[in-house]
C-alpha cells in the first residue's frame, strides 16, 4: 500500500472500474408485479405494434372526416348510425360516405372512418341517425396501429430503473417477467468503541450508532441488497471475522470508521491482509472524505472500501463513489441535476475537492444555492441539504451568484 499519495476523485473512480472489469453482472427474471425499483438488465423490443387496432380516445362516433368538411354549430350534417361498437368488441361494419358509427373511448374504430366527433358536438335525430355539429380533420380523436410502439422498435433501454409508469409499459407490451439486475450484496461494518445503539441512552463518551442505519437506508435506496449488518468494537478480530465471512456473501463490503491512521484503525490493514490484491487506495482528495479506502478481492469478486467515521463524509463517499460504481455497472444514467445560483462565497480545500451540501431556495429568477456549513460529524447538515455540488481541487472557492450545478439527493 502507498498511504502518502491520495487520490482524485476521477482516479478513485477509475480504479474501481479497473478492479471490476472482469465482475460479471448477474441477471434474473422477476414477475411484473415485483419489478418495481429493479433497473432492466437488457434492451426491450416490442414483438407487436401498440395499439394493435385503431381505437378511440373519446367517447363518440366514427366518421369520414371529408363527410364534416363545412359544418358548424348552426349548420349540421346528418349522417347514417350503422353501428354501435361495444368497448372490447370488434368493429363489424365499414363506415362509407353519410354513415358513422358509435365508439366508447378505447374502442375500434371500424373502416372506413378516419376521425371521431366527440358525443358533446353531436344530436340523435332519429333511432338510425346523427347531427353532428364539428368538423374534424383526419385522425382527429384517433390513436392509430403502433402510435405508442412501432412493431419491433425498442421501448425500453437497458439500464432504465423501473417506475410506476415503465409498468404500465411493460404490461401494454405484454412483458409478463422482466430481464432485470441482481442487486450487488452488501455488508454494512461499523467499528468504534463509543457505538451504542439507537434505542440506548448513550454514557459518557458514547455516542448512538448512526452510520449502521444511514448506509443501510441509502443501499436500500439505491437497489443494493443488505447481506448483513455488523457493530464492532475496535479489536482487530473482530473486523478480520467480519470482513472474511462478508467475502463470502457479498458483493460490496462497507466498513465506516477506523479508516484513518490512528493506534486504533485496523480497516485498511485488514482489507488489505484479506483481499487479493487487496488496498489500491488509502486517501482522497476530498473534502470531507479524505481517510477513504478502496480494495478489492478478486477471487470473491468483492469491492471493499473503508469509510470515514463521521457520518455526513460517509454518506457522500458512499454516494460518490460505491452508488456511482453501481449506477455505472448496471447501465443507469446519471443522477438529476439542477442548475442553481449560490447565495454566498464559499472557500475551496486547497488540494481538494470539496462535496458542498446545499438547500436550494426559490430565487427571482430561478435557485438559489444555499451552502449547508456544518462539521461533518452533524447530522442536521444532512437532513436539510436537497443536494450537492462540487468544488474543484485547487478552485479557490465559489462566488456569490455564481451559477452551479447541483446533484440532487
Amino acid at each position: 500500500m502507498n498511504l502518502l499519495k491520495v487520490d482524485t476523485i476521477a482516479q478513485s473512480r477509475e480504479k474501481l472500474k479497473a478492479a471490476v472489469a472482469e465482475k460479471k453482472q448477474a441477471i434474473e427474471f422477476v414477475k411484473l408485479e415485483d419489478a418495481l425499483g429493479r433497473v432492466i438488465a437488457s434492451d426491450l423490443v416490442s414483438p407487436e405494434p401498440i395499439p394493435h387496432f385503431r381505437r378511440s380516445t373519446v367517447d363518440g362516433y366514427a366518421v369520414r372526416s371529408s363527410d364534416t368538411h363545412g359544418v358548424t354549430d348552426s349548420i349540421p350534417v346528418f349522417l347514417e348510425m350503422v353501428e354501435k361498437i361495444a368497448i372490447g368488441t370488434p368493429a363489424v361494419r365499414t363506415i362509407g360516405p353519410g354513415q358513422c358509427a358509435y365508439v366508447p373511448t378505447g374502442g375500434m374504430i371500424p373502416e372506413g372512418a378516419d376521425a371521431v366527433v366527440m358525443i358533446e358536438y353531436c344530436e340523435t335525430f332519429d333511432a338510425d341517425s346523427i347531427a353532428v355539429y364539428d368538423s374534424v380533420s383526419a385522425g382527429r380523436n384517433v390513436v392509430g396501429v403502433g402510435e405508442d410502439i412501432r412493431e419491433e422498435a425498442l421501448f425500453l433501454k437497458k439500464g432504465t430503473k423501473i417506475r410506476p409508469q415503465e409498468i404500465g409499459v411493460l404490461s401494454s407490451a405484454g412483458v409478463h417477467t422482466v430481464p432485470v439486475y441482481k442487486p450487488w450484496k452488501i455488508t454494512i461494518i461499523s467499528t468504534g468503541d463509543e457505538l451504542v445503539p439507537a434505542d440506548q441512552k448513550p454514557g459518557p463518551g458514547q455516542i448512538r450508532d448512526i452510520n449502521t442505519y444511514v448506509l443501510e437506508a441509502m443501499s436500500e435506496k439505491y437497489g443494493f441488497e443488505v447481506a448483513g449488518k455488523y457493530v464492532l468494537k475496535d479489536r482487530r478480530e473482530l473486523l478480520e471475522e467480519a470482513v472474511k465471512k462478508a467475502l463470502q456473501t457479498s458483493d460490496l463490503v462497507a466498513v465506516s470508521g477506523g479508516s484513518s491512521q490512528g493506534e486504533k484503525d485496523h480497516t485498511a490493514s485488514v482489507l488489505d491482509q484479506l483481499g487479493d490484491p487487496g488496498v489500491f487506495t488509502h486517501g482522497i482528495a476530498l473534502k470531507p472524505g479524505k481517510p477513504t479506502i478502496l480494495g478489492y478481492d478478486k477471487p470473491s469478486e468483492t469491492i471493499l472500501m473503508g469509510l470515514p467515521g463521521h457520518p455526513a463524509a460517509a454518506m457522500m463517499v458512499f454516494e460518490l463513489l460505491a452508488v456511482w460504481l453501481y449506477r455505472s455497472e448496471t447501465c443507469q444514467q446519471a443522477p438529476k441535476n439542477t442548475v442553481a445560483k449560490m447565495a454566498v462565497n464559499v472557500a475551496g480545500a486547497p488540494g481538494r475537492a470539496t462535496c458542498l451540501l446545499v438547500e436550494l431556495k426559490d430565487g427571482p429568477d430561478g435557485y438559489i444555492a444555499e451552502p449547508i456549513l456544518g462539521k461533518s460529524g452533524l447530522m442536521t447538515t444532512l437532513s436539510r441539504a436537497h443536494g450537492y455540488t462540487m468544488i474543484e481541487v485547487n478552485k479557490e472557492g465559489l462566488k456569490a451568484g455564481e451559477p452551479v450545478q447541483v446533484v440532487l439527493l
